[in-house]
């Protein structure tokens, strides 16, 4: 046999024994998917959570990561059993999107107002043009009267 058709053999021999072992290598693990599942009885991740509840839903999703099932498969499990809520964050489409957006938004309108704000005190403090209100023909008279008397 040619040293290339050894190596050919043994890459195809690894790639035989490495292919089963490649679904087992890419499963979910617990602690990969208990912080975004919720607790529908304590209302807290399920990391965290101490009711004999939070424990049923452990087993539950330990049953499903022993099937082989990935981990958007789990959470569309428990979301399809549960409803959403079962769910730490929002879905990222629908209406549930504007979980995602509208703090965005609000946080660039306030930046936006803290720029305008900004600028505009900066330009009035640099030597902004500051208008007093104009004064009457009386008023000017009194105040040279004023000026007058104190040694102007």
């Amino acid at each position: 046999m040619s040293r290339k058709l050894k190596a050919s053999l043994a890459a195809l021999l690894a790639l035989c024994v490495l292919a089963p072992a490649t679904p087992a290598l890419a499963a979910v693990s617990f602690p990969d998917i208990e912080d975004e599942v919720m607790c529908d009885t304590c209302n807290v991740p399920l990391n965290i959570a101490e009711a004999p509840r939070a424990d049923q839903l452990r087993r539950e999703i330990n049953k499903l990561i022993a099937r082989g099932e990935t981990k958007e498969q789990i959470k569309a499990t428990l979301s399809q059993r549960y409803g959403p809520a079962i769910l730490a964050l929002p879905p990222t489409s629908g209406f549930s999107l504007s979980a995602y957006l509208v703090p965005l938004a609000v946080a660039a309108g306030l930046l936006l107002l803290g720029i305008v704000l900004i600028v505009r005190w900066r330009r009035n403090g640099r030597g902004g043009e500051h208008h007093e209100p104009a004064l009457g023909d009386d008023d000017v008279s009194r105040l040279d009267d004023e000026l007058e008397r104190f040694g102007r």
